[in-house]
């Protein structure tokens, strides 16, 4: 079983602004002829690297919910221009929606188990959760409905 990272969305308010971004920063990496690859670089290095690297993800929590997933491709350990460690986590530049779960805040990330994650919004939740505009969701959520 692969095992997963999650991360909190830090100033993105919801998945689709969390797509945007990340279609921005390729359309910059295009222009400056770099891979197509979403690149999160944190601190702290994941100990459990191979197992995340067979097929893990990192979920997005947007606004006190889990609600989106990158597929990660790759940890690249580095000391920046000042000496520290750092830690490139490269992603596949597809944001995917997942089924709205939520979350407390916590700094830095966490592992994540291949139990604990929430399912993807497939096309057939199209026309259901996946479709309602996320402040909706979000109310009725709180409101005890969804």
């Amino acid at each position: 079983m692969p095992l997963h990272l999650i991360k909190l969305a830090v100033g993105c308010d919801s998945v689709k602004e969390l797509k945007q971004w990340v279609a921005e920063r390729m359309q910059a990496a295009k222009k400056k002829g770099l891979p197509q690859q979403h690149v999160h670089v944190t601190r702290m290095v994941p100990k459990r690297g191979d197992e995340i690297i067979g097929g893990g993800s990192l979920y997005w929590v947007i606004k006190g919910e889990i609600a989106a997933r990158e597929k990660i491709i790759g940890i690249e350990p580095f000391r920046d221009k000042d000496g520290i460690g750092r830690c490139r986590i490269v992603m596949q530049p597809k944001v995917i929606s997942v089924s709205p779960r939520p979350m407390r805040p916590f700094q830095g990330w966490r592992y994540l188990t291949e139990d604990a994650v929430p399912p993807d919004l497939g096309k057939a939740a199209a026309g259901t959760i996946a479709a309602m505009p996320e402040p909706m969701r979000r109310e009725l959520r709180d409101l005890g409905l969804l």
